[in-house]
């Protein structure tokens, strides 16, 4: 039976590859730096969750060892302590990435972010691209494999539920970049996507961009939550200045639900003119599909997950 190791495996998007990894006959070991976080897939058969410190690079090689491939899915919004933009999306998977050559492990599959780039707005966003770079250095030693997701929606997601609560209890929406523009995609064609090209040659030295069917500005979206709520805000699209201001303001909150990096971000619509390769083997989902009717079910509980992963005290592909 085949390892597959993946980091960052007990997140919104982790957790749907890790499950497909299992139903598909793999040894799947999910490394965290808390296992109390994983407890949820200790159930699945074939998985095992090992906790260590991801920062610590001989205890990293050591669970890595024997390993047929590695999926790494590390990645951060908010910076806090260790957890630097830098740390986690470049320097981390450069030694993931070299990790796996000193171990002889010739698969490599890497999250980054749509719209990565050395030239982008956002410290974000620049440093996906450095963690792009810098495990393509391997691509002669290694299979490498890198996708970049616009944001991602699914019943535990970040986004929807975090905005659904919300405007439940806000009377009116101060939205900032109003017309920023996203691609969502469904965690479980995200999560297919990882599991089809993990042995698919086809898909080895490849980059990814992944969109669902539809584009929508950020206004349309939260208007489309106000539907499916069955309640109706006001929404105050807020200038880019103001939008800038918003950011700075909610870093100070005890949960950060935006910073001015993520303001940066919005700069650059998250959407892709590319369309998925069929390599891939996925049939895209609607976003009308799937959102009704989680949030038509949300529980307290879910709200309480939304806000923590918003401040990004979970390691997620949030994307």
């Amino acid at each position: 039976m085949k390892k597959v190791t993946v980091l960052g495996g007990s997140g919104f998007v982790g957790s749907s590859i890790v499950a497909k990894l299992d139903a598909a006959g793999y040894q799947v070991t999910v490394i965290s730096r808390r296992r109390e976080s994983a407890k949820h897939l200790i159930l699945l058969p074939k998985v095992q969750v090992v906790q260590c410190d991801i920062y610590d690079q001989q205890k990293l090689k050591n669970v890595l060892e024997g390993s047929f491939a590695v999926i790494n899915l590390v990645g951060i919004l908010h910076e806090s302590g260790r957890s630097s933009f830098e740390q986690a999306h470049h320097q981390l998977p450069r030694r993931l990435a070299q990790s796996c050559v000193d171990l002889g492990i010739d698969r490599f599959i890497h999250m980054s972010a749509l719209q990565a780039s050395k030239s982008a707005p956002s410290q974000y966003l620049r440093s996906k691209a450095a963690g792009e770079s810098a495990v393509s250095e391997f691509n002669k030693k290694l299979n490498v494999t890198i996708f970049r997701p616009s944001i991602i929606f699914g019943r535990h997601d970040s986004f929807f539920n975090l905005f659904a609560n919300l405007i439940k209890f806000l009377p009116v929406i101060m939205l900032a970049k109003p017309d920023a523009k996203f691609q969502p995609i469904w965690v479980e064609d995200v999560s297919s996507c990882f599991v089809n090209a993990l042995e698919n040659p086809d898909t080895y030295s490849k980059t990814y961009e992944l969109g669902g069917p539809q584009v929508f500005t950020f206004r349309e979206l939260i208007q489309k939550v106000m539907s499916i709520l069955g309640v109706s805000r006001p929404i105050i699209g807020l200038s880019d200045k103001l939008s800038y201001l918003q950011g700075f303001a909610m870093e100070f909150l005890p949960v950060k639900l935006m910073s001015r990096d993520n303001i940066k971000s919005m700069r650059v619509d998250s959407v892709t003119g590319q369309m998925l390769a069929p390599e891939l083997g996925v049939s895209l989902m609607p976003l009308d599909a799937v959102v009704p009717e989680y949030l038509t079910n949300a529980t307290p509980r879910g709200a309480y997950d939304a806000f923590r992963s918003a401040a990004g005290r979970a390691i997620n592909a949030k994307r």
